[in-house]
Formats: structure tokens, sequence, C-alpha cells
């Protein structure tokens, strides 16, 4: 890491109490940077895109980036400043911007992945319209999400209370003092049923579960936008 860039902590990336929340964020990240390797099996050939990189450098952060081999083929796309990346994995191309409004061009690459990125692009309208865009500029996507029916919310490290309606859990979150988490563009939880209602009919899409402690803590998609 180059001393001279500045190290910003974004606001979506939860306490880190202990280091043990980077811990166990990062050896889930990498139990699914496998599934996506074994199931995609992209090669130094494959056209990838990252959307949902983000400015902080915790170990846990930008993940992708850190472990995928094939990096001159790789772009990446968010809101914060994470041009950074370009420095530290030679190759990455980054490119500032919106996920709701992609600049490329239809079926751009093979593969698009964005990680634990959806939950953070607001309302349900705004979660289909991110949708809409990985399938539209990919042959092919790997998508993954917190499962809200966990019985701990990871962002605020509260349980249950994300059980309830949701204004309920916005009202309780502004009293405790998390007014961030409350507002909906910045945390807006999903289950599998509704995520997997967003994609068209014609995409072929594949579900795994990820498991923390026995039950389903993410849900993990891979879509197939090419299905005959």
């Amino acid at each position: 890491m180059g001393k001279h860039i500045k190290n910003e902590s974004s606001p979506y990336v939860q306490r880190n109490v202990g280091g043990f929340i980077s811990k166990i964020s990062l050896h889930a990240r990498q139990k699914m940077f496998a599934s996506l390797m074994r199931i995609a099996k992209p090669t130094a050939e494959t056209t990838v895109l990252d959307v949902g990189v983000t400015s902080d450098r915790r170990e846990d952060s930008n993940f992708f980036e850190k472990l995928y081999p094939y990096s001159a083929k790789l772009t990446a796309v968010g809101l914060e400043d994470a041009a950074f990346l370009e420095q530290e994995y030679p190759g990455v191309k980054y490119i500032k911007a919106d996920g709701l409004s992609l600049p490329f061009p239809d079926k751009s690459f093979d593969l698009v992945v964005s990680f634990a990125t959806i939950e953070h692009v607001g309302s349900r309208q705004n979660q289909k319209a991110f949708v809409r865009e990985l399938c539209r500029v990919s042959h092919t996507c790997f998508i993954t999400t917190p499962n809200r029916w966990y019985p701990i919310e990871f962002h605020t490290v509260l349980p249950l209370i994300h059980w309830l309606p949701s204004q309920w859990f916005r009202t309780i979150l502004k009293v405790i003092g998390k007014s961030f988490w409350a507002k909906e563009e910045n945390l807006n939880l999903i289950g599998e049923i509704e995520l997997k209602s967003m994609f068209a009919t014609t995409s072929k899409i594949e579900i795994s579960h990820f498991k923390l402690l026995g039950l389903i803590s993410n849900l993990v998609l891979y879509v197939n936008n090419d299905r005959p």
C-alpha cells in the first residue's frame, strides 16, 4: 500500500469491533470468491466488471481486486473514490460511476460481479434498476447480498429488529443513534424471493446459500443473461 495514498473510511463499512467483524466478513467473501471461480471459470481473456468498489481500505474491502488473478481484464466501478486500485493492482481500470446507470454498451463484459452492493442502492425500484443494468452490460452476473432473514443484521450488528416492518426498523435505528442505516438509500435489506423476482424470466438463475452458525447469512446468485 503506497504511503502517498489517503486511506478514506467509507460510511458503508460497519464498525470493526476488535477486528472481529472484518475477519468474519473476509472469511465469507473468500468462500464466495472460490465459489465464483468454480462456477464462472474465468480465464485471462474474460472481461470482468466489478460494480460497487469502495474507498475503504479495510482487509475485507475490495477483496475481489486483491484475489482476482487476471487484473488486466478487470474494470472496477463505484461511487466512492477508489482510483488507488489502479496503482495497487496494475491492469485494473477504475471508473467512478453509478451502478444504476453504467457507462457501457450492452453486453460489454463477459462477467459482472457485485458483492454486497444491491442493499445499498435504495428503494426496491432502484434495486430492480440496478439488476437490469448489471444484466444489460453482461453475459453473466455474480451477485451477493446479506440475507434479510438472518437473525443478525450485519451493518448494525443488531439482532432481530430488521425482521420488523421496515418503518419500525428504521424508527428504532434513528432512536438509538444509527441514523445513517435508518435511511432507505443507505440500507434496504432483501430476501431471496424478492431478489429472484427482480430478474428477467429469460435469465437462468443459480442460487447458492452461504451459512454462518448453520443459518443462511448470504445469498449468492449466478445469472446467465444469454439463456437460449
